[in-house]
């Protein structure tokens, strides 16, 4: 190898590095690995209706190892007792705190540094996020120093006639492609099937696949638009096969986040649906 090719192979090594998924994040391969090497967890908003610790139990029952947690369930704080005591029952009940969100994130410095370092105090790989378009000058800061993603998330249609401000891979893409390479999305299939709603088709797998390797979480999710609900995925319009396929061939390297809205009373054995249509459309694909 001359001393042209070294450097640049060295600077392609470290371009990998830099990126989480690829070095940095690595990957559930296992060979009983009933997820197909990807890391199947659950967005614990999912059991809104029950404590932290009901949660995790659920959680455990179900086989999910990791967790993206919202407020109620992990409120942000800088007090070293707090997070120890979340970051020991997560342990008790085995799930890896992954992601945190969706956070409000805009270009208040020095608020998005205590939520960045609260990040890093649980450990986590990801924000799922919902930030200002003057937000990116400081995220781009935050993640280079933290090395914690930014995964922008859509929420389609949010009132009469109206889309969210990021409902779709091409204008999330459009607002970060000269930013920071760890700021990208947090897709929700959901979501992007509600986009519907007000004429705007969305292929889930197509919107992954766009995104490439700006994929830095995924929730999981399918819907009826008739009958404005979540279902089990694969029982409404969402292609299961075809989105897991997108995910390995963009080389997804994140938390798959299962996100169920319905059924908030309680909601396991759905989730357990979910699971097992995952696990097979992991395993075809």
């Amino acid at each position: 190898m001359t001393n042209t090719d070294r450097r640049t192979f060295l600077r392609a090594g470290a371009a990998a590095l830099a990126l989480p998924g690829l070095a940095a994040w690595g990957a559930d391969e296992k060979k009983d690995d009933p997820f197909g090497g990807f890391r199947l967890g659950a967005q614990s908003y999912t059991f809104r209706n029950f404590k932290l610790e009901q949660a995790l139990q659920r959680m455990k029952k179900l086989g999910l190892l990791y967790g993206e947690f919202f407020q109620a369930h992990c409120p942000q704080t800088d007090k070293p007792a707090a997070i120890s005591a979340f970051l020991k029952l997560c342990k008790e009940y085995e799930v890896t705190p992954w992601a945190w969100g969706v956070q409000r994130f805009t270009k208040d410095h020095d608020a998005n540094k205590r939520t960045f370092e609260f990040g890093k105090a649980l450990g986590l790989k990801m924000f799922s996020a919902d930030p200002t378009t003057d937000a990116f000058d400081s995220l781009d800061k935050l993640c280079e120093e933290y090395k914690i993603a930014i995964g922008i998330h859509p929420h389609g249609p949010v009132g009469k006639g109206k889309m969210h401000h990021w409902y779709s891979a091409e204008v999330i893409l459009a607002a970060v492609k000269d930013h920071n390479p760890l700021i990208g999305s947090c897709l929700d299939t959901g979501h992007l099937i509600r986009a519907d709603q007000l004429g705007k088709k969305l292929d889930p797998a197509e919107q992954i696949r766009k995104m490439g390797k700006r994929n830095f979480g995924i929730h999981l999710k399918d819907h009826d638009n008739k009958r404005r609900t979540d279902v089990v995925i694969g029982k409404g319009v969402l292609d299961v096969p075809a989105v897991v396929a997108a995910l390995r061939e963009v080389k997804f390297p994140g938390m798959i986040s299962i996100e169920y809205e319905a059924n908030p009373d309680e909601p396991t054995a759905d989730v357990a649906a979910c699971i097992e249509v995952f696990k097979s459309a992991a395993k075809r694909a």
